[in-house]
């Protein structure tokens, strides 16, 4: 499987749209991913191979992986699934809760204890936020946060000149995994024959909002 493979399957499930989408932060995109539509069984098995596959090939060493709420606990899930099945490694995986539980087991994490070093599993990095929060989470149970997954990397700058990704590599000290990249996504549509106008608008957009050397 490659990034390419992933972004096709992203067209066919209407995961990936192309059109004009206005974003959080006011700009006009000419195309959205929305992760919230693959909402069948069949897609949680590809969306665990992509992310495993993905996170095998970086060569990372890690001990545990994490999903954050909310939408972090599916993929999380698939992936951990994935790195068994299709690559025989059995790990522990765990993910948080928004408000910690008062009665039963208690507190505000699921699954495995967090501990040794773990690998966040998300679907994009907007702001960063819920990446930071993860981080904080993780520290405060003694574990060691290393790296973030996710699935689309959107090559843009913030409000300043770096990227939340490139924010959260810096600041952060994480290393950042992608299933694909926007880059991944315009050298697809220049090897198909698609509709010419959506390319023309996507290097349109790199070009406005894309990060130095993106």
């Amino acid at each position: 499987m490659s990034a390419q493979d992933f972004l096709a399957y992203c067209l066919e499930r209407n995961v990936l749209r192309f059109g004009e989408f206005r974003l959080k932060s006011g700009r006009v995109s000419p195309y959205f991913f929305n992760a919230g539509l693959f909402d069948r069984g069949s897609d949680l098995v590809r969306l665990g191979r992509h992310y495993a596959e993905a996170i095998i090939a970086s060569g990372l060493e890690f001990d545990l992986v994490f999903g954050p709420a909310y939408k972090g606990i599916p993929l999380a899930a698939a992936t951990a699934m994935a790195l068994h099945s299709e690559h025989g490694r059995d790990l522990p995986w765990a993910f948080n809760r928004k408000e910690a539980k008062d009665h039963g087991e208690g507190g505000s994490i699921v699954g495995a204890p967090l501990a040794g070093r773990v690998l966040i599993v998300d679907d994009v990095i907007t702001a960063g936020t819920a990446i930071r929060e993860s981080v904080a989470t993780i520290r405060a149970a003694g574990a060691q946060p290393v790296a973030v997954a996710i699935a689309l990397d959107r090559e843009e700058r913030g409000q300043g000149d770096r990227s939340a990704i490139q924010e959260v590599e810096q600041d952060l000290n994480l290393q950042v995994i992608r299933v694909a990249r926007l880059t991944d996504l315009i050298a697809m549509l220049e090897s198909e024959d698609r509709d010419p106008s959506q390319l023309a608008a996507l290097r349109a957009y790199r070009d406005r909002y894309g990060i130095a050397g993106g």
